[in-house]
Order: structure tokens, then C-alpha cells, then sequence
């Protein structure tokens, strides 16, 4: 396990960063500088109060985008539904940068049509290897994935239907996440049929919960369910082969072709600057069929 954890490591230290990828403390540590300025766009609400994970009984902010011209529209939007809210829309709250969701979404309103409310959950800090694992893992502890998506699935998507202008069907609900977020998103497509039918599968560390392999295997994701499954080049022998292997996997399952969409980047790495680079691309596939 620990020589897994090293490979991925090598491929940030190698490249002269000194982050480490998926420790535990991972999305914990203030690396910014001391005063960073907001980077968030208008459209970004932090919920409050703060919601409760039930099982868990643990707080958790939750942050939502909405279109550019969602105030002045009576339109109802598809919803994304993204893991690791800290580094999605703000430098300021970010853990390595942030992925430029609400720019890159503006910008895809604006030239595509494109147009999605993206509901962001925070990590829970040095619970994160657990709650984005559905399976137990002897060096991190038992696998608190289930309850995780239960809350996302039972707790916060009624709340944000609730009071939002959502299509709440299942053809227009995703889930995206990358490395931790990559495994519970993969889990989530498979687990929910009925929730979601699209899933960003970004950088997945399989490695922790290697069962995900056997699940796809048995519990097969949804005839018209897309998945979009990227990797960098450089985050590590065990990071690509485990994506290799996945790829493999899915296309042996006769999963249609028109519904998968894979992406190995060479020479990228593990971090939010990469999955900023392949976000619009994936995101336009996943509810963009016919573009």
C-alpha cells in the first residue's frame, strides 16, 4: 500500500511540487500565501447554516453555481453534483489551486449553450481518505463512502431542488470528482442508477478501494449512462495502469461506445491545474451528447 501511495507521490515531487497527493491530510493544509483574494465568481452561494452528514454527524459546507443569466430566467438547469468544494470555484479556499469551474462554465454559456448548476460539497479534511472510499482500507480505516453519498443523494440534492430551479430527473443529474473524488464518483454512477447518469471519473485513486473493480464487474453502470474517465501521463505507474485497466474493463462490458470517454494526458500530473485544463472538455461531453 505504501509503495501505491509513493508512485503517486512521485509524480508531484517529481515535477519539483511538494504537495502530497491523497494523504490524509490532503485538502487540510494552508500552502497559499497568507492573503489570497477571492477569485469566485457572482453567481457562487455558500449555504448556511452548514448541513449535517447523517451517520457521520459531521458538518459540511456546501457551495452552488448558478448560470450567468439564471436571475433573470424562469429556465429550470441540469445539476452537477462536485466533491472537494474547497478547490472548485475560489483560490482562496483552495487547497492547490482551483479548478476554474465557474469560468469555465460561464465561458461554456456563453459559446456552447452550456448551462448547469454545479452543487460543490466540501472534503471533510482528515476525514477525506475515508469518507470518499465506500470500502474499508486497512491503512485508512473503514470505508464511510455509502454514508457519504446517502447525504448527498437523501440530504443535500431535495435541498437543492427544493429551492433552486433544477430538472431533478436522472438524465440530467451528474457526479465529478478527481483522485479520492474520481473513486466515490465511479462508485456513485454504479450505486444510484436511479440519481445519476453521468459521472466525471477524474485522476481515480483506485488504489484505496481497489473493490471498485469487482463492483463494475457485477453492477455494470447503466446502458445510457456516460462516463467520462481521465488520467495524466505523470501521476504514476499504479495511477495509470489502474486506469488502464478500467478502460479495458469497461469496453469488455460492451458499455456503449457513444457513452464513454477516455483521456490519458502524457506528461500531466496529479493536481487541480491538469483536471482545470480538462474540465470544459468532459463537461460539455457529459451534458452535450449531440455537440
Amino acid at each position: 500500500m505504501w509503495f501505491r501511495w509513493l508512485l503517486m507521490l512521485n509524480a508531484v515531487v517529481g515535477a519539483g511540487c511538494s504537495k502530497v497527493v491523497d494523504a490524509p491530510i490532503h485538502g487540510t493544509i494552508d500552502v497559499s500565501p497568507a492573503t489570497v483574494k477571492s477569485s469566485a465568481s457572482a453567481q457562487l452561494t455558500v449555504l448556511s447554516p452548514q448541513l449535517t452528514i447523517p451517520g457521520l454527524n459531521r458538518q459540511r459546507t456546501v457551495r452552488i453555481y448558478v448560470p450567468p443569466g439564471y436571475a433573470t430566467s424562469t429556465k429550470r438547469y441540469p445539476v452537477l453534483y462536485m466533491h472537494d468544494g474547497q478547490n472548485l470555484f475560489d483560490n482562496a479556499t483552495a487547497y492547490a489551486g482551483e479548478w476554474g469551474v465557474d469560468e469555465a462554465l460561464d465561458e461554456l454559456a456563453q459559446s456552447q449553450g452550456l448551462e448547469l448548476i454545479v452543487v460543490g460539497i466540501d472534503n471533510g479534511g482528515v476525514q477525506r481518505m475515508t469518507e470518499l472510499n465506500a470500502w474499508d482500507n486497512s491503512r485508512f480505516g473503514k470505508g464511510e463512502g455509502k454514508l457519504y453519498m446517502d447525504f448527498i443523494v437523501d440530504v443535500v440534492k431535495p435541498l437543492v431542488d427544493a429551492s433552486y430551479r433544477t430538472l431533478p430527473e436522472r438524465e440530467h443529474t451528474g457526479v465529478m470528482g478527481s483522485s479520492m473524488g474520481g473513486l466515490i464518483s465511479h462508485y456513485a454512477i454504479l450505486q444510484y442508477p436511479k440519481v445519476f447518469s453521468k459521472a466525471g471519473i477524474f485522476s481515480p485513486a483506485y488504489w484505496p478501494g481497489p473493490e471498485v473493480f469487482s463492483m463494475t464487474a457485477t453492477q455494470a453502470p447503466a446502458a445510457d449512462a456516460r462516463l467520462a474517465v481521465y488520467m495524466g501521463g505523470a501521476e504514476g505507474d499504479q495511477a495509470v495502469d489502474d486506469y488502464q485497466r478500467m478502460v479495458t474493463q469497461l469496453k469488455s462490458q460492451s458499455h456503449p461506445g457513444s457513452n464513454l470517454w477516455f483521456k490519458l494526458t502524457p506528461g500531466a500530473l496529479h493536481n487541480e491545474g491538469a483536471w482545470r485544463s480538462e474540465f470544459a472538455q468532459a463537461v460539455s461531453w457529459m451534458f452535450m451528447p449531440g455537440k
